[in-house]
């Protein structure tokens, strides 16, 4: 959807100096409007012990996730890497969850000693990892509405977590083995807008935690309903309604458990910052190819969602009002004819030198990039809440794409 009119009217205003003196193509993010979405989201839940932890690989920057801390939102993570990020902006013990799949134990032992909430995908782990977590968790296969997410799979063809079916026999060896204290995690959405079905699927969950607990003979401190609430892609999309949600899902926990059952956690990352950001990139080249085809200087290193997914981004070119529009292919440089942001989309005419905007690229856009065809990531800007524009990772560079080769012989092999 298009970014909000809030960001529009604090952000356009600089950016022809800016895509003059700093070049193009670099993604931008708004803190205002990062931290409301976050205030928004724990007001919503505030009669549940609730607390929502930012899923770092949605965007891994340390300025965004110092910001989110410093709004009181703890970090889920599911690499040493993202652990590691977490410390060093400052997230120590529970304002951290572990929630990986086909993991090495050595990750969970590393995740364990932060003193980190971890989820478990799989009881096999339960013998090898000593001492236990202090708080045993296991992520529940998808089930129910969540089973028909084409992006996490049916409970044949999901590699994430432990069968429904499973769950109690998972807990009851966990306290066999001296746990004492128990939580649940499932993924129950995948970019969900329809709220009615986001609310049947954390029901699910608690239903099934319910179920699980009475089976196992435990008590749930905690659960975690994941992520996966989406974001109006296109303009005519209706948002998310988050209050409702969170209004049942509260009380569907308390039919469940009581009034004092367990906490509610969270772990969104798109919903937190995907309308957020914008990638700024500018045209390059018009064409007639078959078709007309605008060509950007911003490629799938910057935004391979199009391309992977089929992921619709609204495309604007805020400079060019008044102009007759016409359907375009708009796309990257790089060598791969999937370097699409989009087909056939109704735009002004663009003509060589605009500036455009992919929009919503605030989760999953620079995190997912990578550097085929030596086609670098850009750099990252923030639009701070005193509407100034400041560089938190610069644009990667030719030494950077090195740092890595070299020539070094393995000594004790072959």
């Amino acid at each position: 959807m298009p970014l909000s009119a809030d960001f529009a009217r604090r952000l356009l205003p600089l950016l022809p100096e800016v895509v003059s003196g700093y070049g193009t193509p670099f993604h931008v993010y708004d803190e205002r409007g990062i931290r409301e979405t976050h205030h928004a989201m724990t007001r919503a839940f505030e009669s549940a012990g609730f607390r929502q932890y930012f899923a770092v690989k949605a965007l891994p920057n340390p300025a965004v996730l110092s910001l989110l801390r410093s709004a009181g939102s703890g970090l889920d993570c599911s690499s040493p890497v993202e652990l590691l990020l977490a410390t060093s902006v400052g997230a120590t013990g529970a304002d951290i969850v572990f929630t990986a799949n086909n993991t090495p134990p050595s990750e969970y032992a590393m995740a364990r000693e932060l003193g980190a909430l971890v989820t478990l995908d799989s009881p096999q782990l339960l013998d090898t990892l000593d001492p236990l977590p202090a708080v045993i968790a296991f992520r529940a296969a998808p089930h129910g509405l969540a089973a028909g997410s084409v992006l996490m799979g049916d409970p044949v063809r999901s590699k994430f977590g432990v069968p429904a079916g499973e769950l109690a026999g998972a807990y009851r060896r966990a306290k066999q083995l001296g746990a004492t204290r128990f939580g649940m995690h499932g993924m129950t959405c995948a970019n969900e807008l329809d709220t009615k079905r986001a609310i049947r699927a954390a029901v699910d969950l608690i239903e099934l935690a319910a179920r699980t607990a009475g089976l196992a003979g435990i008590a749930m401190e905690y659960l975690n309903i994941g992520g996966g609430l989406g974001i109006p892609a296109h303009p005519a999309d209706a948002p998310l309604d988050y209050e409702a949600y969170a209004g049942a899902v509260t009380a569907a926990r308390d039919l469940a458990f009581g009034a004092d059952g367990p906490r509610i956690l969270s772990e969104c990352g798109r919903y937190v910052t995907g309308p957020h950001g914008v990638l700024v990139s500018r045209v390059m080249t018009v064409s007639r190819k078959g078709k007309d085809v605008v060509g950007l200087d911003a490629c799938m290193s910057a935004l391979m969602r199009p391309a992977m997914y089929g992921a619709y981004h609204h495309i604007s070119l805020p400079f060019a009002t008044g102009r007759r529009t016409g359907r375009f292919d708009v796309v990257g440089p790089l060598c791969e004819n999937m370097d699409k942001f989009a087909v056939d989309r109704l735009l002004p005419e663009p003509r060589v030198g605009d500036i455009v905007l992919v929009h919503d690229t605030g989760a999953h856009g620079h995190a997912m990039g990578f550097t085929y065809n030596g086609r670098l990531r850009p750099a990252e800007l923030l639009l701070t809440a005193d509407d100034q524009l400041v560089a938190i990772r610069r644009p990667e560079t030719f030494d950077d794409y090195l740092a890595t080769a070299g020539w070094r012989p393995l000594s004790g092999l072959g």
